[in-house]
C-alpha cells in the first residue's frame, strides 16, 4: 500500500501538525522523516548551539512518534534527490509539510512541490509556524506593513488563530520502514570539546518540555510579567522562544492557551510579543535580504570599523561594561541572554565599537539555542536602524543606565561576572568609578581580574551620532 510521507522542519511536535493531521486524515499509512540538508543554495545551515538542540529534539520526537506506534525516519543530503529517493522507497503517493518562509526555502519548497505533482502525486503545504500568514496581513493598498503597530492592529482585525489541532492517538505504519540513519551518525553534539555542559544543565529539548514550561508560565508568572520582564535577574519570561524556533510547541497553541487566562496587562503584553514574532517573518518574507542585505539601502554605504580584538572582546563577556559582558557570558554558557540584554549588547557592538550588525548576528546565530532566521535578522536590523521600524540611529543605549535601571542590585551582573561580586551596587554597573582602595576591598583589579573599558561610552555616542548624521546627510 502506498504511504504518505510528513517532511519535519521547524515544527517538531505531534500537537497543532497540520501536516501531520493531513497525512493521517489521507487514511494511508505515514513515514514522518527529518532531512538534514545544508547543501541547498542559500539554506543556512544549523548553529552550534542549534545543533545540540535539534539533536535531543529529533530524539524526543522520535521517542513520542514510538510510543504511538510509529518512528522518525532520518536521512542527510540535499533535499529535492534525498526525498525523490525516500518517495520512491517507500512508493510514496503524498508529501505533505508546514511552511517554511524564507525565499530560499521556499524556491526549494516549490520545485519539490512542482516535481512530485508533475508524477500525479500530492504535494500540499501548510501553516504551521505562523498565526497568520504573511500574504493575509495587508496595508490598505494592498502592501506589506514595514512599521509594527499597525501590522498588529491589522493581524487582530482578521479572524481568530483557529483552535490547535489535537495530537494523534497513533500512526498507521508502513509495512515496512525505510532505512534511517543513527542519530549519533549526524555528530550534532560537541565532543572535543564538550562545551554543552551549561545548555544540558538549563535546557531539555521537546515536545513535552514545551508543554511544561507554558503551564509553568502560564501557572506562576503573568500577573508580574508586564512589569519584570524587562529585569535579567528576574524569572518573568516564558523562556519559550528555543521551544517555539524548533516548532516543539506552536503559536496557535500558545494563543489558545493564554485565552484561556483571565484577561491582564501581562497575558496582552505577552500576547504582543508573539505579534513582534509574526512581525519578523512578515518582513522574512517580503525582504528576501533581510537575512544578508540592509533593509534601508542607505546603510549599504555606512563606513562599519573591522576591530577583530574588540569583536572577540564583545564575544567573550569582556568589554569592561558589565551589563554587556554577564550578557555575553549568559549567552555562551547556557545558549540564551534575556532580552533587555540581548538590546544592550546589541548596541554596544553597533553604536560604540561600530561593527557591523552583521557580525553580531553571526555570533547569535551560532550560539543561540533559540537561533530563529526571522527574529534573528530583524531585531539585529532594528537595533542597528537599517531595518524596518528600525529604533533610530540617535537611539543608543547607555550600558551604564540600562544596566542601572534594569538590574539596580546588581543581582544578574554578579550572578554572571562573580569576579565583581564584592563591589557595592552603586558601582557595579562602572566598576572604573571605584576608588583603589574600593577596588581592592572588593579583590578587584582592573585590566587583570575584570578587564578595562573597550571605549568611553560617551566619547563612543558622540563618534556613533556623527558616523549616522554623515551617513543621513549622504542619503
Amino acid at each position: 500500500m502506498s504511504v504518505s510521507l510528513v517532511w519535519f522542519r521547524n515544527d517538531l511536535r505531534l500537537a497543532d501538525n497540520p501536516a501531520l493531521t493531513a497525512a493521517l486524515q489521507a487514511g494511508r499509512p505515514v513515514v514522518p522523516f527529518y532531512l538534514l540538508d545544508a547543501e541547498t543554495a542559500g539554506v543556512r545551515a544549523a548553529g552550534a548551539a542549534s545543533r545540540w538542540w535539534l539533536h535531543h529534539s529529533l530524539d524526543a520526537l522520535d521517542t513520542a512518534l514510538r510510543a504511538m506506534g510509529s518512528r522518525l525516519i532520518r536521512r542527510r543530503g540535499p533535499a529535492a534527490t534525498s526525498i525523490a529517493a525516500l518517495a520512491e522507497e517507500c512508493d510514496a503517493a503524498a508529501i505533505y509539510w508546514n511552511r517554511a518562509y524564507d525565499r530560499p526555502a521556499r524556491v526549494r519548497d516549490t520545485a519539490i512541490k512542482t516535481s512530485f505533482r508533475a508524477r500525479g502525486l500530492i504535494a500540499d503545504s501548510f501553516n504551521g509556524n505562523l498565526l497568520f500568514e504573511p500574504w493575509d496581513v495587508k496595508t490598505a493598498g494592498g502592501g506589506f506593513f514595514k512599521v509594527f503597530t499597525p501590522f498588529w492592529k491589522a493581524c487582530r482585525a482578521l479572524e481568530a488563530p483557529h483552535a490547535p489541532f489535537p495530537p494523534p492517538k497513533s500512526l498507521p505504519s508502513p509495512v515496512r520502514w525505510p532505512a534511517c540513519d543513527k542519530l549519533a551518525d549526524w555528530q550534532l553534539l560537541p565532543t572535543r570539546p564538550d562545551w554543552a555542559e551549561g545548555l544540558r544543565a538549563t535546557w531539555t529539548a521537546g515536545e513535552r518540555a514545551a508543554s511544561k514550561r507554558l503551564s509553568n508560565f502560564l501557572d506562576q508568572r503573568p500577573s508580574r510579567y508586564r512589569q519584570e520582564r524587562d529585569r535579567p535577574a528576574s524569572d518573568a519570561t516564558s523562556r519559550l522562544s528555543p521551544h517555539l524556533a524548533f516548532g516543539e510547541i506552536g503559536p496557535r497553541s500558545i494563543w489558545r492557551a493564554t485565552a484561556s487566562q483571565e484577561p491582564s496587562p501581562g497575558i496582552e503584553k505577552f500576547r504582543t510579543e508573539l505579534g513582534w514574532r509574526e512581525f519578523s517573518y512578515n518582513l522574512l518574507f517580503h525582504h528576501d535580504g533581510l537575512t544578508t542585505r540592509n533593509f534601508r539601502p542607505e546603510f549599504d554605504s555606512f563606513a562599519w570599523r573591522e576591530d577583530h580584538e574588540a569583536l572577540a572582546a564583545w564575544q567573550h563577556g569582556r568589554t569592561g561594561y558589565p551589563i554587556v559582558d554577564a550578557g555575553m557570558r549568559e549567552l555562551w554558557e547556557t545558549g540564551w541572554m534575556h532580552n533587555r540584554v540581548r538590546m544592550i549588547a546589541a548596541s554596544f557592538l553597533i553604536k560604540d565599537l561600530l561593527i557591523d550588525w552583521h557580525a553580531g548576528e553571526r555570533w547569535f546565530w551560532d550560539t543561540l539555542v533559540d537561533a530563529d532566521l526571522a527574529n534573528n535578522s530583524a531585531s539585529w536590523q532594528w537595533v542597528a536602524g537599517s531595518g524596518a521600524d528600525a529604533a533610530p540611529y540617535f537611539r543608543i543605549f547607555n550600558p551604564i543606565l540600562q544596566g542601572e535601571k534594569f538590574d539596580p542590585d546588581g543581582t544578574y551582573v554578579r550572578n554572571w561576572l562573580p569576579e565583581l561580586t564584592h563591589l557595592p551596587s552603586s558601582m557595579i554597573h562602572r566598576p572604573w568609578t571605584a576608588t583603589p582602595a574600593q577596588l581592592a576591598t572588593a579583590g578587584v583589579e582592573l585590566g587583570v581580574t575584570y578587564p578595562h573599558r573597550l571605549v568611553d561610552h560617551a566619547v563612543a555616542r558622540d563618534r556613533a551620532l556623527s558616523a549616522f548624521r554623515n551617513l543621513k546627510k549622504a542619503a
